[in-house]
């Protein structure tokens, strides 16, 4: 118990060093760059497409980009393509002057579907609303409660069919006859299968925004199978099932299998962990391939341990059970549970330091606030565990023997040639008194494991949520530093302004503002405006309050963001008295 705790300890002193160090990559969830025209912008001339570019390679699969005029009425033309991050829109040729609402809903690299809108205008008409677009929380209420309990399903049917199996390999080999285990390993891997499947069908309304009554749209299905999360998902079905087989045909004895059926087990068990990980989260943002092998080591890890526990409450601690089998097997599992549990901390470590980047976004995401209250239960959840090893270590004797010198005296050897086998015998009889007083006292170590195993069940039911949750990296506020090309009312280009907000979030902002000429030299103006707008909760223009902080640069120190939402900021800049150039840029605050 004392030697996790330190662990836990040093490993989270880690994890916070490790937060605060390193510098935060590309997020694992696709977000919203820039488009062409840009958000709010007014343009001369009908572009002949729309051009969204993402911070990661996004896939269309069952989404939709749509472009549609003031009447609602589509304007865009053909399919919209996509090449990498960068989705384009093409559009009708003959477009009036008006203004046009761009709608979109992708599907990321995580397979988590990213959506928004955001309008421009052709000539003088007035900008369209973007409250009547696509958001980000649009998916249907039942969809959005069947996927986590799909995957719920999935991780405990995974933890069952290999944990299991590990349990009567390393600690239990009678575990290999007893009827409760080779049914629980069996629905396990049936269960991977179901849910495997289940995620896929509901992949499709997921990705569409749709409900449950799409579920055999054969469209949507089309889409799904096309995507990398659709056939991750089947193939992750059939070797369930491929597992289910080879589990069912496990001889009845108890003793292991023989080396060939347990290599096909192994085989099975590493196929299936890499296709549990190799899906959401990591295999989107910075170093994938690497992100898959610490999501597939966190994943075995939890099998082991969590299965393991498992077959402990189902077949090995009971009363029907014999002393000398439990006294052999609860130490080893011990032994090998400690190892997962060091090996899935320290996985786990690696993962949120991607995901999250700093400490200080785990209380302001939804993402990290689950990701907390999930170590808050591993944490209370491991405290039982170490009660439940203390138990063994008392009750067994598996706590290592301290080294001490030892002498030989060969005179009495000599004399008691029978000694050696008396003390033998000796041995073996306290060993079997210690297991049997161990198994008299088993109830106190079922309530210490029923307790850790049903943490662990919630701990998985989180788990299950945070897979389908936006990583906090892209969700938590980020300062904004773009240069934005000044254009005049013929839209041709005019110098360039560099704009800073720090830290953009809601309340009080730095703002610095920087005008460079066509030759890249700070210039001066004739007067400056800056204005805020949130088009979505028609709020604004605001007004901001600029002070001249050097030649061609402003500061609007303490700038006011009312609340979270996108909002845009337009600086006007006039040069003289005929002459006056505009810049926009949407950035989200939360």
């Amino acid at each position: 118990m004392r030697r996790t705790a330190v662990l836990l300890a040093v490993l989270l002193g880690g994890w916070l060093g490790a937060g605060v160090v390193t510098a935060p990559p590309a997020s694992a969830h696709a977000t919203l760059v820039s488009t062409e025209p840009g958000e709010g912008a007014r343009i001369d001339e009908a572009p002949a497409a729309v051009t969204l570019t993402f911070s990661e390679g996004v896939s269309l699969g069952a989404g939709y980009a749509r472009v549609l005029d003031a009447d609602q009425q589509r304007v865009d033309t053909g399919t919209p393509e996509v090449d990498g991050a960068v989705l384009t829109v093409p559009l009708r040729g003959d477009l009036p002057d008006g203004g046009y609402l761009v709608t979109y809903r992708v599907v990321s690299a995580d397979s988590h579907p990213v959506a928004g809108a955001f309008s421009f205008a052709v000539g003088d008409a007035d900008l369209l609303s973007a409250g009547g677009g696509a958001t980000t929380d649009d998916t249907d209420p039942v969809i959005g409660a069947l996927l986590p309990a799909a995957r719920w399903v999935g991780f405990a049917g995974l933890a069952l069919a290999v944990g299991l199996p590990v349990l009567a390999a390393v600690a239990w080999p009678a575990g290999w006859a007893a009827p409760r285990l080779r049914r629980a390993a069996s629905g396990g891997a049936l269960g991977v299968a179901l849910a495997a499947l289940a995620g896929f069908l509901l992949q499709g309304p997921y990705a569409a925004g749709s409900g449950p009554g799409s579920l055999a749209d054969p469209a949507l299905l089309t889409a799904t199978l096309g995507s990398e999360a659709g056939w991750i998902a089947l193939v992750r079905a059939v070797l369930a099932l491929a597992l289910f087989v080879v589990l069912r045909r496990v001889p009845r004895r108890a003793e292991l299998p023989s080396r060939p059926l347990l290599a096909v087990l192994a085989g099975l068990f590493l196929l299936l962990v890499v296709a549990t990980a190799a899906t959401g989260h990591p295999v989107a943002g910075p170093w994938p391939g690497l992100a898959v092998v610490v999501a597939a080591t966190h994943v075995a890890a939890m099998c082991v341990w969590l299965g393991g526990l498992a077959g402990l409450l189902l077949a090995l601690v009971r009363s029907t059970t014999p002393p000398a089998e439990v006294a052999t097997a609860l130490p080893a599992f011990s032994r090998t549970a400690f190892g997962a549990v060091a090996v899935l901390v320290v996985s786990g470590i690696v993962q949120s330091v991607r995901e999250v980047g700093s400490p200080s976004a785990l209380a302001e995401t939804g993402y990290g606030q689950l990701l907390v209250g999930k170590v808050l239960l591993v944490v209370v959840a491991l405290a039982a565990a170490g009660v439940s090893r203390v138990w063994v270590q008392q009750r067994l004797g598996i706590r290592p023997a301290r080294r001490r010198r030892t002498i030989t005296v060969h005179a009495l050897a000599a004399s008691s040639p029978t000694a050696g086998g008396s003390e033998l015998a000796a041995a073996e009889q306290r060993a079997r008194a210690q297991a049997e007083s161990a198994a008299g006292h088993l109830p106190a170590l079922r309530r210490s494991l029923a307790v850790e195993a049903g943490l662990a069940a919630v701990v998985l039911a989180l788990t299950a949520v945070l897979v389908g949750t936006p990583p906090a990296r892209s969700s938590v506020s980020q300062p904004v530093d773009v240069v934005l090309p000044l254009q005049g009312g013929t839209a041709t280009a005019s110098g360039s302004v560099q704009v800073s907000v720090d830290p953009a979030r809601p309340g009080a902002n730095a703002l610095h503002l920087y005008l460079f000429d066509d030759a890249g030299r700070l210039t001066q103006p004739e007067d400056i405006r800056v204005t805020l707008t949130e088009r979505s909760q028609e709020i604004g223009p605001l007004d901001v309050d600029l002070e001249p902080a050097g030649p061609g640069h402003y500061v609007g120190d303490g700038m006011t963001v009312p609340g979270a939402g996108t909002w845009t900021l337009t600086v006007t800049v006039r040069l003289d008295e005929f002459t006056a150039l505009t810049a926009a840029t949407d950035f989200p605050v939360r």
